[in-house]
């Protein structure tokens, strides 16, 4: 799997694209494969305050539930609610159509501490 680049990750496995003072977060590829078949996604409501490195959601798989956690602080401003129906689209396309929510950014300069695509597929093989 290659790792998009204009994407920064986390080492919990969840990544971040920013447009403009808007992330959209995710769960990587990696992250859905050591998870197994997704059943349910657990999302905060738009309007909910996120803070980096603190749980923003879970992700619940046949194997386990897993924490979900926000790479940023800010406001979420738009959660994907095709998961609430098709849970199992982030099997299918962690990087594109399965992300899960859009956080407006209160403090930028905390992507400068995110991975970036090189360093996160660095860090997978370790």
């Amino acid at each position: 799997m290659s790792y998009p680049e204009n994407f920064r990750y986390t080492k919990e496995h969840e990544w971040i694209l920013v447009e403009g003072d808007t992330g959209t977060v995710g769960i990587t590829d990696h992250a859905q494969k050591e998870l197994g078949d997704i059943v349910y996604v657990d999302l905060p409501k738009p309007g909910a305050a996120v803070e980096a490195g603190k749980t923003l959601g879970s992700v619940e798989s046949v194997k386990a539930v897993s924490d979900i956690y926000s790479p940023v602080s800010g406001e979420v401003v738009a959660v994907n609610d095709l998961l609430a129906t098709s849970p199992e689209k982030l099997n299918e396309d962690p990087h594109g159509a399965a992300w899960l929510v859009k956080i407006r950014l209160s403090h930028p300069a905390e992507l400068d501490s995110l991975l970036s695509a090189a360093d996160y597929q660095a860090y997978l093989g370790e």
